[in-house]
């Protein structure tokens, strides 16, 4: 499960790994906000290189995982889980250093919490879009077009959609169908970079966007689509 979570208003990707019940965090995400640098892909790959000649356990503990990219394309990045960063965090000096440790430890706590009570996760994703300035009603939109979109992927995982690629793919078409726009298009309008794009759409956006996904469900139920060729029909016909 991929998702962003905020320190100090600065989002960082994340992924919870069910099965092991593991956090990873971007690496590249991290040292930016520590570092503030401009180009944290190459303060990163100098601090692995460092590491590396120094024998390092921390470089063999990285692990690739595919998030969502500055393109909005899904794209292998290093990460690391709560032990490693925590390591990593010691190699690089910054005054942000300790905030980000007591960070870390509040997202393994909420996470527990969360796992115990799911409706926790809401009020979470709630908090965050308050602290971005979302009013209560752009706020509800968003919740609700979120449950709309929770619908249609679970019917797309159910009829043999299994691959990121293949569900940014289908997602490509209901968004162009609507906006005239790919996705990736939209967000270069909205001057965005990693950002998520319905974080940053009017209420109007929004609503039209669980339509055409509502719609696109409703089509595919009915005619019992199955597999990517099908579901990309339907979604290319709303």
């Amino acid at each position: 499960m991929n998702n962003i979570k905020l320190f100090e208003e600065k989002k960082v990707r994340t992924h919870w790994d069910s099965v092991k019940e593991i956090w990873y965090f971007s690496v590249i995400d991290v040292v930016e906000i520590l570092t503030e640098s401009s180009i944290p892909k190459r303060y990163w790959s100098d601090l692995k290189k460092k590491l590396s000649s120094e024998g390092s356990e921390v470089y063999e503990k990285i692990v690739r995982l595919r998030m969502s990219a500055e393109d909005g394309k899904m794209r292998e990045t290093d990460v690391a889980d709560t032990e490693t960063l925590l390591r990593i965090i010691q190699s690089i000096p910054s005054p942000k250093a300790e905030p980000f440790k007591q960070w870390l430890a509040k997202v393994g706590y909420e996470r527990m919490k969360e796992i115990a009570d799911p409706a926790q996760s809401l009020d979470r994703a709630r908090e965050n879009w308050q602290k971005l300035g979302r009013s209560e009603k752009w706020i509800q939109q968003r919740m609700t077009g979120q449950e709309t979109r929770n619908k249609l992927t679970d019917y797309w995982k159910e009829t043999g959609i299994k691959e990121q690629d293949e569900f940014a793919m289908l997602t490509n078409i209901i968004h162009k169908e609507w906006t005239d726009l790919t996705v990736n298009q939209h967000k270069q309008l909205k001057n965005l970079k990693s950002q998520n794009l319905r974080d940053h759409m009017s209420e109007a956006e929004l609503i039209f966007t669980a339509l055409a996904e509502l719609s696109t469900r409703q089509i595919a139920e009915s005619e019992h689509a199955k597999g990517l060729f099908e579901n990309a029909k339907v979604s290319n016909n709303l």
